[in-house]
């Protein structure tokens, strides 16, 4: 469905500020999987993210999407197969645009390829619909714009904006991180349902690996712009964080050692 073959990047390459943000990375998903991502401040996480997205060209290696090389296909053009929800409510929407309007933005992109806010009756009742699935009172709010909403309203309205029309990928990049921790476990009560019952292929970032642990059905980790760690459901049934964090800590002794010997020949 995904596969990211050799990937690399690198950012101001050639000047003190040169950082190598992707080293000849390899990610395929499966029809219907469901990744978490973890990994440090700086790991590549958002950098993969981006590269999925086409916010930048790779210096090596390829991107397909259900078959498809999208390597060189632009941003906009990938956006029509490609949902991303943010850690910032404030992303993906338009605050002075109703509910109902930005659901119509989203939903003529996908559906015509056209932009366009206009709602007809047929739409609204399938807007209406799908928000009463939420259980909180969207569906009676249509007409309110999205910028007076609660960050956790948003990040719902988002969801349903990225999912209305079936994406072929869904990226979360820590969508629930910027939320209390009530409606961040409402937020992704409604993210597991809407996944699950659509069968989306998704990357979702997170820092909390209890949660990485427990969510979707496979579990990455990124570091230094590559792939460490790649555990599917069954490896990290009954993994812990300490589990993690001690796999991490070895990893990166084993990394510091080869890079010692490699220095001292």
């Amino acid at each position: 469905m995904l596969e990211v073959n050799h990937a690399s990047k690198i950012f101001a390459k050639g000047t003190p500020n040169q950082k190598i943000a992707l080293r000849n990375l390899n990610l395929s998903l499966k029809e219907g999987e469901f990744v978490t991502v973890l990994g440090s401040n700086g790991a590549g996480k958002s950098t993969l993210f981006n590269a999925i997205c086409g916010s930048f060209i790779l210096d090596e290696g390829s991107i397909r999407l259900d078959g498809r090389d999208i390597t060189f296909l632009s941003e906009h053009k990938r956006a029509r197969q490609i949902g991303r929800l943010f850690q910032d409510p404030m992303k993906g929407t338009a605050p002075n645009l109703t509910i109902e309007e930005n659901l119509a933005l989203s939903y003529s992109r996908n559906s015509k390829g056209l932009f366009s806010k206009a709602v007809g009756k047929k739409e609204r009742e399938l807007f209406r619909e799908k928000l009463r699935t939420f259980d909180m009172g969207l569906e009676d709010r249509m007409k309110t714009k999205i910028g007076l909403l609660s960050g956790g309203q948003r990040q719902v309205v988002t969801l349903l904006m990225s999912t209305i029309v079936t994406p072929k990928l869904l990226l979360l990049d820590e969508h629930t991180a910027a939320l209390d921790p009530a409606t961040s476990e409402k937020v992704m009560e409604i993210t597991n349902r809407i996944v699950k019952e659509n069968n989306i292929n998704t990357l979702m970032i997170t820092h909390n690996m209890a949660s990485a642990l427990v969510t979707g059905n496979r579990t990455i980790m990124l570091d230094d712009g590559e792939i460490i760690f790649d555990m599917t459901e069954e490896k990290r049934k009954g993994m812990t964080v300490s589990d993690l964090m001690v796999m991490y800590s070895e990893k990166k002794q084993q990394n510091f050692d080869n890079d010692r010997i490699l220095l001292s020949n």
